[in-house]
């Protein structure tokens, strides 16, 4: 994939890719530096699989004049998978100050003055579908807010969850049809229309800061695309990642999501430098387990530059069935990761706590 980036700002910018496993050449801040104002860039690359991607310009964005929206980058299956429709939900948080003007996110001195969150899905207030019965949709959703994780409830149709940050995931039903993103996260699902003719069904997004709000309806109408719903979708194909994982033979990382006292394992990306040391080393084709600690008593976020990673269950005997680049990981809570480092390079590591003044930060691990 070639893009030519041209920063219209008065301050430097970096793009920021999730999803694209092994593009080391498009590294922001280890192998790529920002984009001076005025000045143009040229990010090539091979994309390795399908899948839902996210581009945005937020890493030096804390404290800027004004906030950066994200973009979806969607790369379709070499063979097209069975559904009807395609759509994207882009999901995106912004906040106005007492004069109605955006606000980035990150420290302030006037978070008081701050307005509650506006959604937007697809750069509007509310998305509608109009499907027919029994259509089958293929819905890309993205979480592109700022620092909100967010859960949908789809109403009353069963939801299967066919892909996660952009890698296939063994298709399961969402519980509940309820999908519970962090921000940066991507997650592919089916729905087939089955209600009847006539009906809806409503897309509410929680973001336990007060009432659910309805960002979006399928609606059913009465002409059939056909006279039964599809088979029960198989296994999206995956292209590059590993049946097993050597959990035994891991390097094993202790990774808190704050820097302890008298350390700096995180920075802020504006200060971020290879000269300082790697939060850990491997060699190329080892398996690593990261244990992802939030001591705090906000939910924080951690995203994985450049791999994809295992979820590992409780007792380290096995993994959720899906792959994740984005964690959220619960106040106190810690969670374990485990991935194949197979590309040799310099990969960051992002963590910021899900509240609009918290900073993002960033440190980093080299494969050898």
């Amino acid at each position: 994939m070639d893009a030519v980036v041209t920063n219209g700002l008065t301050t430097p910018l970096v793009l920021n890719w999730r999803g694209p496993d092994g593009a080391a050449a498009i590294e922001p801040l280890t192998a790529r530096s920002s984009i001076s104002p005025g000045r143009t860039d040229r990010y090539a690359f091979p994309l390795r699989q399908a899948g839902t991607f996210m581009c945005d310009a937020r890493l030096l964005g804390d404290g800027m004049t004004r906030p950066s929206p994200a973009q979806a980058l969607i790369v379709e299956e070499r063979e097209p998978i069975e559904a009807d429709r395609d759509e994207v939900m882009l999901i995106e948080d912004w906040r106005l100050d007492a004069e109605g003007r955006p606000v980035a996110p990150g420290p302030t001195e006037n978070e008081k003055k701050i307005g509650p969150p506006l959604y937007l899905v697809n750069g509007k207030p509310s998305l509608d579908l109009n499907l027919h019965v029994n259509e089958r949709l293929r819905l890309r959703v993205i979480n592109a807010c700022q620092r909100n994780a967010i859960a949908l409830a789809i109403q009353n149709l069963d939801v299967r969850i066919m892909a996660i940050d952009s890698q296939p995931a063994e298709p399961f039903l969402a519980r509940n049809g309820r999908l519970v993103l962090a921000p940066g996260t991507r997650i592919d699902a089916i729905i087939d229309a089955t209600l009847p003719a006539g009906t809806a069904s409503a897309i509410t997004l929680h973001d336990g800061g007060g009432n659910p709000r309805q960002i979006a309806l399928l609606k059913v109408s009465d002409r059939p695309a056909r006279s039964a719903p599809l088979p029960t979708p198989t296994a999206l194909p995956s292209a590059n990642l590993p049946a097993q994982l050597d959990l035994r033979n891991a390097l094993r990382t202790d990774m808190p999501l704050i820097s302890p006292a008298g350390t700096s394992s995180w920075d802020r990306p504006a200060l971020f430098s290879t000269r300082r040391a790697p939060a850990f080393r491997i060699k190329r084709g080892r398996t690593a387990v990261l244990a992802l600690k939030n001591t705090t008593t906000t939910p924080r976020v951690f995203h994985l530059h450049g791999h994809h990673a295992r979820l590992l269950d409780r007792l380290d005997d096995g993994w959720k069935p899906f792959w994740l680049d984005t964690v959220l990981v619960d106040a106190g809570q810690t969670q374990r990761i485990a991935f194949v480092a197979d590309i040799a390079g310099a990969w960051l590591i992002e963590t910021m706590a899900v509240e609009w003044s918290a900073p993002r930060q960033v440190g980093w691990f080299a494969v050898e």
